[in-house]
């Protein structure tokens, strides 16, 4: 099938190479503790300075998973330090959207490291637009897969940036697949709703979705040791045995963490989309939406109360999802 015209101003920003996005703070010990925290990592590496010295790094290092993590924007949208790029390395999505391709999905984001950091580096990155796939049809519908290469660099006082890492991301920028079905009556003018994508679910995982699905949430344990584990796998982390059963969760908890989702706009979701991790009061965390609650209200150590929502999805059939609702609003 020939590519439309409107195409070729998009293919030709592959390749193109855009500015400089700077971290706001040196790599520094309170963010690595606090991120290992939140981690659940115990690496002494990486939080106690007598035993990295004793070490063969040498001193505390930054775990090498948070190389994406000092270049961050915060949680006010494109708020980057002076000096980074004002260039914006997604124009590329922004053109295909245009064009009547409204959704986009992540898709994979490979990480590749040189080495660990120490603190104090100043640390910046580069971006790189490296390809746009052929047109592609998928569940999800129709679009094209953009591939950006993040290139991370150690910045030096009179001296070449050393390089420290790239980070590979792909996203699916695409039209929702739209399923015509027969109609019962005349539908009002209007763009189509766009549903959810189903959920992946495997024998390690189905007892969560039916149990959401019964008003349940229920959570792994191992049956050797009575860890609970969340998500769920195959093996226990603690004790190795592969022995497990489920145990409902009362769906209390309080906000772990959280993030707010501005952008991508990703359909069907509201946006500013508040997304938390929920330390349960049985012990394990989860990921879940927040409801109830605007996203300048969200704060850390907020009791929340699970609720149950369906929805369908993209494949015509629907899903349960946990959401997690302020316990004050739960009562009121």
């Amino acid at each position: 099938m020939a590519e439309p015209e409107w195409m070729k101003e998009v293919r030709a920003l592959v390749g193109k190479e855009y500015g400089r996005v700077h971290a706001w703070d040196p790599v520094n010990a309170p963010m690595i503790r606090h991120w290992c925290e939140v981690m659940g990592i115990e690496n002494p590496a990486y939080t106690d300075a007598g035993s990295a010295a004793a070490a063969a790094r040498g001193g505390l290092v930054a775990p090498a998973t948070m190389l994406q993590v000092w270049c961050l924007e915060g949680l006010k949208q494109n708020n980057y330090p002076p000096g980074s790029t004002t260039e914006n390395p997604y124009e590329s999505l922004k053109l295909i959207e245009a064009q009547g391709y409204p959704s986009v999905v992540a898709v994979n984001s490979d990480l590749e490291f040189e080495r660990e950091l120490r603190l104090d580096e100043r640390i910046c990155y580069t971006t790189r637009l490296d390809s746009i796939g052929e047109q592609k049809t998928t569940a999800l519908g129709t679009g094209f897969f953009v591939t950006l290469v993040m290139t991370y660099w150690s910045q030096r006082d009179g001296a070449a940036d050393e390089k420290v890492g790239t980070q590979l991301f792909r996203v699916f920028k695409f039209k929702p697949a739209n399923p015509v079905k027969p109609a019962v009556a005349a539908a009002p003018a209007g763009p189509p709703k766009v549903k959810r994508p189903a959920p992946g679910m495997s024998d390690d995982t189905r007892f969560f979705w039916d149990g959401a699905r019964a008003g349940k949430l229920l959570v792994q344990r191992c049956k050797a040791c009575g860890t609970l584990r969340h998500p769920p796998g195959p093996v226990c982390t603690a004790c190795h045995s592969f022995e497990w059963d489920t145990v409902e969760s009362k769906g209390l908890g309080r906000i772990h963490s959280f993030v707010v989702m501005h952008y991508p706009e990703v359909p069907p979701f509201e946006h500013p989309n508040p997304i938390a991790l929920v330390e349960l009061d049985e012990g394990t965390r989860l990921v879940a939406q927040l409801v109830g609650l605007a996203a300048g209200e969200v704060a850390i150590g907020q009791r929340v109360q699970v609720e149950f929502a369906t929805f369908e999805t993209a494949d015509g059939g629907d899903i349960a999802l946990p959401q997690f609702r302020p316990v004050a609003a739960q009562a009121a």
